[in-house]
């Protein structure tokens, strides 16, 4: 927020002397004060009297100097040492006078290139929280702020706005954002004050969701929106943690028993493995190199295949066969494998716990085999049965990948590197993803040019098999799929 104040004077009855200086009364000891007459005046009267009445006085100075050398020389009874005494004294007194005339000039054409800046400088104008008031009561302080038109989103926040190009704005329909708007006014509507009136719950959401969609610096949403740089950049991590704090425990969260058992029917009547209950993925996201730590997060596959380092942190979800995030796993170091990752997120906490039972999270080579995690046989020379197999779970694992390619798409900002603080990442991505299920779950569709393919490179963990119980599971369900399928085709 560009804002500056000036002090004005309180209004006083001014005269102009002969001497060129104004006195006037209302203030200053004595109830007089000496100031200098402002630009108007002064372009009145020709810039060179003041020093022409400057050179009349040193020519009377020294007509009195030369007199009194007569008087030195032709009144030798007269005490010289007192006429000496008081020319220095007079002398020292009329250079100071001539040292003050100088100084109070000094000052007017400081005074005058001040004003001048003034009328230079950006419009006062009525104040939203970007900007203050003209003027604030009694206080004798005026805001200064730079004009910035808003007409864009005026224009976007129209009823009569088309509600297409809405949509190609900030990916959703005008619906779905009044209905965001609605939840999220308790949360990042403020007062206005005295100063300044508040910018709009609308607006605020706007600032937030479009910086997400386009990924544009901040100066671009600047200037479509009509704020200032730094205010656009508190919007956006205010209303990124209120959908975090507000959003997330309603649209991400773990299905209960009667979705449970909806998602798995869904996924086994395409694939036709059981129990299915998501497909876990895991995404990187490029940020700028941090000041500290920053091996931590270096991405050794992207530096290896770009030949620059790369540095990123890690998005890792599970999806259910909609595309929908049901778990997420957000900020962790982008030089930790899919597996550590997994080992860290909320979901496999829960599972260790024994509170995840009867289900399957399906990953890819990346993640282990365990009781509740199904992966794809990773090692060479594969039978008929477990080719077969791996190719189910690899449609499994294409819904999870497709998911986080419209998560991507719709949300530009997770392919650019990000220019927010390492701390403050969490909650943008957590409001990506969120936003992502609100636009799935109301059937937003994505315009075709939005959509991206991603690939996240595997790394395979050194001990892929964690449980026994699981290998002949997914034997046993391998076995299944290869003789149901073949019972399909009439082959037996």
């Amino acid at each position: 927020m560009e804002i500056g104040s000036s002090q004005f004077f309180a209004s006083e009855v001014l005269a102009y002397n002969n001497t060129g200086i104004i006195t006037g009364t209302g203030g200053g000891d004595g109830g007089k004060f000496y100031w200098f007459q402002d630009m108007e005046d002064d372009k009145k009267r020709s810039g060179n009297n003041e020093f022409m009445d400057l050179h009349s006085s040193i020519s009377l100075f020294d007509d009195e100097m030369k007199h009194e050398q007569l008087q030195w020389f032709t009144d030798p009874d007269q005490g010289r040492g007192a006429v000496f005494e008081s020319n220095y004294s007079e002398t020292n007194d009329y250079f100071d006078q001539i040292q003050s005339h100088y100084t109070e000039i000094d000052e007017f054409d400081d005074s005058r290139k001040k004003r001048a800046r003034k009328s230079s400088s950006p419009v006062s104008v009525p104040a939203t929280e970007d900007s203050g008031p003209s003027q604030s009561g009694g206080t004798g302080r005026r805001l200064w702020v730079k004009d910035r038109s808003k007409d864009w989103w005026e224009k976007c926040n129209h009823p009569d706005f088309p509600d297409e190009e809405f949509k190609r704005a900030f990916r959703m329909s005008k619906s779905t954002f009044d209905m965001i708007c609605k939840e999220l006014e308790s949360t990042v509507m403020k007062k206005n004050t005295t100063l300044r009136d508040a910018i709009p719950v609308r607006q605020r959401v706007a600032v937030c969701i479009w910086r997400l969609a386009t990924g544009e610096p901040l100066r671009m949403v600047s200037k479509r929106f009509g704020l200032g740089i730094s205010t656009c950049h508190k919007l956006v991590l205010e209303v990124c943690a209120a959908i975090k704090t507000v959003l997330m425990p309603k649209y991400v969260q773990w299905p209960d028993e009667n979705k449970l058992n909806k998602t798995k029917l869904e996924f086994e009547s395409v694939t036709g493995i059981p129990n299915v209950a998501g497909a876990i993925y895991t995404t990187h996201v490029p940020i700028i190199a941090p000041k500290s730590n920053a091996a931590a997060y270096l991405n050794k596959k992207q530096t290896e295949k770009t030949q620059k380092q790369s540095y990123s942190i890690t998005l890792q979800g599970i999806v259910d066969p909609t595309g929908v995030f049901t778990d997420v796993s957000i900020g962790w170091p982008g030089s930790m494998s899919d597996e550590q990752i997994f080992e860290k997120s909320a979901f496999h906490q829960s599972a260790v716990k024994g509170q995840v039972k009867g289900v399957w999270v399906v990953g890819s080579k990346g993640y282990p085999l365990m009781d509740w995690v199904l992966v794809p046989y990773a090692h060479q020379n594969l039978t008929w049965t477990q080719h077969a197999f791996n190719e189910k779970i690899e449609e499994i694992e294409k819904m999870g990948k497709e998911a986080f390619a419209r998560l991507k798409g719709r949300w530009s900002c997770l392919q650019k590197r990000a220019d927010v603080k390492l701390q403050e990442l969490p909650a943008v991505l957590g409001a990506c993803c969120v936003l992502h299920n609100i636009c799935e779950l109301r059937n937003e569709e994505m315009e075709p040019e939005l959509k991206i393919e991603i690939s996240d490179d595997e790394v395979v963990p050194e001990n892929n098999l964690r449980s026994m119980v699981a290998v002949q599971a997914r034997d046993y369900i391998a076995h299944n799929l290869l003789h149901h399928g073949l019972a399909g085709t009439g082959f037996l």
